[in-house]
């Protein structure tokens, strides 16, 4: 990938898919569609809650979490007050949960958050929490399907709170194959570029910090 498509600014890379709907790395649609016609027949149904996500989307989540305007959560997933929040004290607690514009693995169109449809009862609003894939909750039996048969696809979990800083995420999964590859080649200087074009909020602290936040949150993950 060239350094727009790394960093989400472009979408050369990305093809989109009609069923189930969602827009994937060219490279990962048929290992993904694949996975697919296997849960599909284990009973199984799963599809992506997100797939590619651009820089503007992520710059929109980052500046609405910075200022107050979206929810933001601590370690143990309780909300915060932004307005009690330092600058810095934001970013560590937006990053927990939420990537850097232009470091999100969902720029690359290699990784998914995917739910189990045929679990959603009507009208249940999807949250994306580690309860609704934990033991009782809506998507623990996809959980342990995926658990169990990801990796046959190449497909594996990044963030399961041991190495990475970012918190547990059950519903994350990545094409390790196009993923790696992409993590190894956008480095500091790619991602300084990008931030420092973009009206971020709290950008002179992320770029003043930015080596460790590389460190911590991009180059650190759980693998495989």
């Amino acid at each position: 990938m060239n350094d727009g498509e790394l960093t989400g600014q472009v979408r050369t890379h990305i093809a989109d898919v009609a069923d189930p709907q969602c827009s994937l790395h060219a490279l990962v649609v048929a290992p993904f569609l694949s996975l697919r016609r296997a849960a599909l027949a284990d009973g199984f149904d799963p599809v992506p809650q997100s797939s590619f996500r651009d820089f503007s989307r992520q710059l929109t989540i980052w500046n609405g979490k910075f200022s107050g305007a979206r929810p933001m959560l601590d370690a143990a997933g309780l909300p915060l007050d932004a307005r009690d929040l330092t600058p810095p004290e934001r970013i560590d607690a937006i990053m927990l949960w939420s990537a850097l514009p232009g470091a999100s693995r969902h720029h690359w169109g290699t990784d998914i958050d995917l739910i189990d449809r045929q679990a959603v009862a009507p009208g249940y609003r999807i949250q994306l929490t580690p309860e609704e894939f934990a033991p009782g909750g809506p998507f623990a039996a996809l959980a342990e399907w995926l658990e169990a048969n990801a990796a046959r696809f190449g497909f594996f979990r990044p963030f399961r709170g041991e190495l990475s800083g970012v918190r547990p995420e059950p519903w994350h999964f990545s094409f390790a194959p196009v993923a790696e590859n992409a993590r190894r080649s956008l480095s500091p200087a790619v991602l300084h570029k990008a931030i420092a074009a973009a009206p971020l909020l709290g950008k002179d602290e992320v770029l003043e910090r930015l080596d460790a936040l590389h460190a911590r949150y991009v180059a650190a993950i759980d693998w495989p």
